[in-house]
């Protein structure tokens, strides 16, 4: 069959994109569909592979300055499928249509594909995977080598998680290689519920109206033309109009995709072949189709009010104070919090970091604006704020965002880009949040009368 004789070369491809994710960052000329044809771990959005290769060079610091400082919010490294639904929606209709003797040869091939992962995955829903370990390990050692004059002898390094296990196991693996570079740094590490109330808010009420109803009717037209694959059904069962009562063509494009992205952050990226059913148009389809969804549900989207981002000003706020006061020590070393995708990327959305302050109704817009949240949140993700001075009496603290280890920019103005000064940095962010407070607490004051 044509879709087998595919297999060698994908699994090549595979193997090519894994050891060079994010190669599209060299180009900012290429469409999300190129970057998508080259290297299909995009299209896995939060699941998509950390770009740890090919780093471009820092920008000197400004003459005098060196690095004293560094606050930090990360994402935990690569995980397994987070729960059961994900495999089971896809498995249980391949199941039902198997007991109607419904299934093809490229059906039962895929059957066999899901039994495998079901088998490597059981037991570990959630977890840090290897390749999640060795890519925090990375980050924590390039942190080290870029900024030797933060971590030098017995500097203070202060690593704080969510309580959840994959972030805790991040943290560990960020610090046992910081200690094993620098016996003597003091590091204490801490996972606990006293700080979840900005490692891991999500406000209530901004989620409540998350989805409202002009953001859902748009979605829902925007994805209307995305979420059928016809081929798919033709390729996977002998008689697909005869198994449409126990299969839902949608979902079982959907989460097979996600199903065979989700394995490039495991060992079995090898040895599934799930990817080679789809071409790069059906896979780049369903990445625009969660593209949408995550500007929706946590970019500054208009057809829900535009505030989604706010759920993290506790957590900017936070960072904000942290850096005033380690500001004013002699060695304030690095601050480094370990957490997930959902608050770092309304936080760069918050921030306004590479223009992800994007405000549209016109969902189409997002792509060819370079929305794309595959580059802010993949496996290990992560937001380095570096702060600079001359000494301790230097009143003009400097400081630059690296966004995944790379230099970003800011929507505020600056005479020595891409640095910043943080007393600026301060003074905006600080009236942006208190903005925003007292705009809810009036219409909280209105809905009370």
């Amino acid at each position: 069959m044509e879709w087998m004789s595919r297999t060698v070369q994908t699994v090549m491809l595979l193997i090519l994109f894994t050891s060079s994710p994010f190669l599209f960052f060299t180009s900012s000329a290429q469409s999300a569909f190129d970057i998508i044809e080259l290297n299909r771990s995009f299209a896995a959005s939060n699941y998509s592979i950390y770009p740890d290769t090919l780093l471009p060079n820092l920008t000197p610091a400004p003459e005098g300055k060196a690095p004293f400082y560094i606050s930090h919010y990360g994402r935990h490294g690569s995980r397994y499928i987070q729960n059961r639904r994900g495999f089971d929606v896809p498995y249980k209709m391949l199941c039902s249509a198997d007991s109607l003797n419904e299934l093809s040869e490229a059906g039962q091939m895929v059957m066999n594909s899901m039994r495998m992962i079901y088998a490597d995955t059981d037991k570990h829903w959630g977890d840090l995977t290897s390749y999640g370990q060795r890519q925090l390990r990375g980050i924590a050692q390039r942190m080290l080598e870029r900024f030797p004059e933060v971590f030098s002898g017995d500097a203070h390094v202060d690593a704080r998680s969510t309580v959840v296990t994959r972030c805790i196991l991040s943290m560990g693996s960020a610090m046992h290689v910081m200690a094993s570079m620098n016996p003597q740094l003091q590091i204490s590490m801490k996972a606990s519920q006293e700080d979840m109330w900005y490692m891991n808010h999500q406000d209530p009420v901004l989620r409540k109206n998350d989805m409202a109803p002009e953001a859902t009717k748009a979605y829902n037209e925007y994805i209307r033309q995305r979420e059928h694959n016809e081929r798919l059904m033709q390729l996977l069962f002998v008689h697909p109009d005869s198994v449409r009562g126990v299969v839902n063509d949608i979902w079982l494009n959907y989460y097979l995709i996600k199903m065979g992205l989700f394995q490039l952050n495991t060992h079995l990226y090898k040895h599934t072949y799930l990817m080679d059913i789809f071409s790069s148009e059906e896979i780049y389809r369903l990445w625009q189709w969660e593209n949408v969804w995550w500007y929706i549900l946590y970019g500054a989207c208009p057809l829900n009010g535009g505030y989604q981002p706010y759920t993290q000003r506790y957590l900017l706020k936070k960072i904000i104070e942290d850096a005033d006061s380690c500001i004013l020590l002699e060695r304030p070393g690095a601050q480094l919090r370990f957490g997930h995708e959902t608050v770092l990327l309304p936080l760069v959305c918050l921030i306004g970091i590479n223009g992800f302050d994007l405000e549209t109704d016109n969902l189409n817009e997002l792509e060819e604006n370079g929305w794309w949240a595959s580059k802010v949140f993949p496996m290990g993700s992560n937001l380095q704020f570096i702060f600079y001075r001359s000494d301790i009496h230097d009143e003009d603290v400097l400081f630059k965002v690296l966004l995944n280890e790379r230099e970003a920019t800011l929507p505020i103005p600056t005479d020595v880009a891409p640095y910043y000064h943080w007393k600026d940095f301060r003074e905006h962010y600080l009236k942006k949040i208190e903005a925003y407070e007292e705009l809810r607490h009036a219409m909280t004051s209105k809905k009370s009368q």
